[in-house]
C-alpha cells in the first residue's frame, strides 16, 4: 500500500495494524525508491528467522516485548525503545509477548 495508507492527521501508529492469532501482519505506510516504513504486529511466540538485509532497518517497538537476536547477542526490547538493524548483520525477531512495531528501512 503506497502513503495513501496514513490517514490525514495524527494517529496512533499501533492503532493502524492489528493482531492476527498466530500470525505475522504488515501494514506498509510509506514506500518509496530509497525506502520503507511499515508496521508489524507478531502474535505471542512469533518472529521472522535469522536473515541478513542489503540496507539498515531501524526497529522501533510500540508496544509489548520482543527479543531481538542481531550478530548472535540478544537484546531484550519493549515499548519505546529501539535498534539498529545494520545493512549486512545477521538478525532475527521473536515476540516474547504480543508486540507492534514500526520497520523504518533506508535503501540509500
Amino acid at each position: 500500500m503506497p502513503d495513501a495508507a496514513l490517514p490525514d492527521g495524527p494517529v496512533p501508529l499501533a492503532s493502524l495494524v492489528a493482531f492476527q492469532a498466530g500470525s505475522v501482519v504488515s501494514r506498509t505506510l510509506v514506500k518509496k525508491e530509497k525506502g520503507t516504513v511499515t508496521l508489524f504486529a507478531f502474535d505471542a511466540g512469533q518472529g521472522l528467522s535469522e536473515h541478513t538485509a542489503p540496507f539498515d532497518a531501524l526497529v522501533h517497538v510500540l508496544d509489548g516485548r520482543a527479543s531481538v537476536v542481531l550478530a548472535g547477542k540478544a537484546h531484550a526490547l519493549g515499548a519505546g525503545e529501539a535498534i539498529l538493524l545494520p545493512a549486512g548483520v545477521p538478525h532475527a525477531l521473536m515476540a516474547v509477548e504480543r508486540f507492534r512495531m514500526l520497520l523504518t528501512m533506508i535503501r540509500a
